[in-house]
């Protein structure tokens, strides 16, 4: 069995694969539940303020995780592979390259080089529980079917739920595409964040990824982009002062992309809630949401016929987006399939100098991460800025996640297949807009050293 098995998140078959992982790694070791010396790690003082912050999202009964990981006795059987996951950066996920680009994030969960040296010292000392006492305060996580945004803003002021789809035990990737009628609002207001909810439990393990739209009653082109959904990723939540305009009526179209995790699923329905500034509110900046700035397809034909991978072959794609009108970039979030490992976002500047922003250099599809920029590190473009993305592909033995290298891969919304895209939260601005937001940026530098990137 492939080792890299066992960090995939993969729905159903969890606890399966826990088992032939720690036959992989040669079993457990004895670990002697010793109090250690003052000098070495120990679970109570060291090791679970680190699981609490990098861990216990997911890694709690109600999560997502295939094992809960809150107290000793939960963790101690695992102690061996979690050095193992975390020495290799698999656990948790988090795949921006640490070396390029801008580093600072509001959801950054990977862990420091000295994190893992401190789980990795404490395994090798026998993994020792030490004094209970030292134990930090439990955190107090939301239930598996709660909002995850209600206890910092409330419950949502309106949800929109989806028709019910009955998910087959076994099969392939399967897609709902129903439409809605959107009604509740008397007058067009602002969002100020919005959360994509699948069914608890079951729902959570079957739904892969999903968009809800809205199109505007009495239009066909225009649309606003409500929420969007992956694994990793339920919310969206805007800058302050900064808003998605809703109309107060239309069709919400829904794309949601199932996959079987071996129980029957019936009647699965994912809602989205929706919070508004108050009526009277107009916030400063009118955002898009979450814009597909796509990598391939745009020299003038068809979307992604240029998207061929060919057996044992590796592809790289670039694609590149003048913009124009200034802008801000909150977050970012790159979207292949299981042979895309790379994609890199830079900007070459109106004066010709270039900068990468970021790049995402162990991509895995299982998980769907957005990656939120720090207020004072959002990427802040002027006018005629080109975005430029690069996608790298591997379909040989190398890449633990590829299903078959010896098939040609093409476009398509299968796993299996393929894509090339990004997705911004983006805001654009006028060039007044823009002055001031440098103009705020260089004080705060000057003032905090923020080291923010205009």
């Amino acid at each position: 069995m492939n080792r890299f098995l066992c960090s995939i998140p993969q729905p159903g078959k969890r606890l399966l694969l826990l088992t032939a992982c720690l036959s992989s790694l040669g079993g457990m070791p004895a670990l002697a539940q010793q109090a250690g010396t003052d000098s070495a790690p120990t679970f109570s003082r060291d090791i679970a303020p680190i699981l609490q912050r990098a861990c216990q999202q997911c890694h709690n009964p109600d999560g997502i995780g295939p094992m809960p990981l809150l107290t000793y006795d939960q963790v101690r059987p695992f102690a061996a592979l979690i050095q193992d996951r975390v020495s290799k950066r698999m656990m948790p996920p988090w795949h921006v390259d640490p070396d390029v680009g801008i580093q600072r994030f509001k959801n950054d969960m990977s862990l420091s080089h000295e994190e893992i040296a401190l789980i990795s010292q404490w395994v090798d000392g026998g993994a020792p529980q030490g004094n209970p006492a030292d134990m930090p305060p439990a955190l107090e996580l939301p239930s598996g079917g709660a909002w995850r945004l209600e206890k910092s803003m409330g419950p949502p002021d309106m949800i929109v739920k989806s028709t019910p789809y009955d998910v087959v035990a076994n099969g392939q990737d399967q897609w709902w595409t129903p439409r809605i009628k959107f009604e509740g609002l008397d007058t067009e207001r602002w969002l100020r964040a919005a959360e994509f909810k699948p069914s608890f439990p079951l729902g959570k393990k079957v739904v892969h990824h999903g968009h809800a739209t809205l199109i505007p009653e009495g239009e066909s082109k225009r649309y606003v982009s409500l929420a969007r959904y992956g694994v990793g990723k339920s919310w969206e939540m805007f800058p302050e002062g900064t808003g998605l305009r809703v109309p107060p009526k239309g069709e919400v179209r829904w794309s949601l992309h199932y996959f079987p995790a071996g129980t029957d699923v019936a009647d699965n329905v994912v809602e989205v809630g929706l919070w508004f500034y108050p009526e009277d509110t107009i916030p400063e900046f009118e955002s898009k949401g979450e814009v597909m700035f796509r990598v391939d397809g745009l020299n003038g034909g068809t979307r992604a016929q240029d998207l061929v991978i060919p057996p044992n072959s590796y592809k790289a794609l670039q694609g590149s987006h003048v913009l124009q009108s200034p802008a801000v970039i909150h977050s970012y979030r790159p979207h292949m399939h299981m042979r895309g490992k790379v994609m890199t976002m830079e900007a070459i500047y109106p004066d010709g100098h270039k900068k990468v922003l970021s790049q995402v250099n162990n991509y895995n599809h299982n998980w769907q991460l957005t990656y939120i920029f720090e207020d004072d590190a959002r990427p802040l473009l002027p006018k005629g800025t080109v975005l430029q993305f690069t996608s790298f592909y591997d379909n040989t033995s190398d890449n633990p996640l590829n299903p078959d290298p010896n098939q040609w891969v093409v476009f398509g919304q299968r796993g299996v297949d393929e894509m090339s895209h990004a997705w911004l939260g983006i805001t654009y601005l006028n060039e007044e807009q823009y002055a001031q937001a440098v103009k705020e940026r260089r004080v705060a530098e000057e003032v905090l050293g923020s080291g923010g990137t205009p």
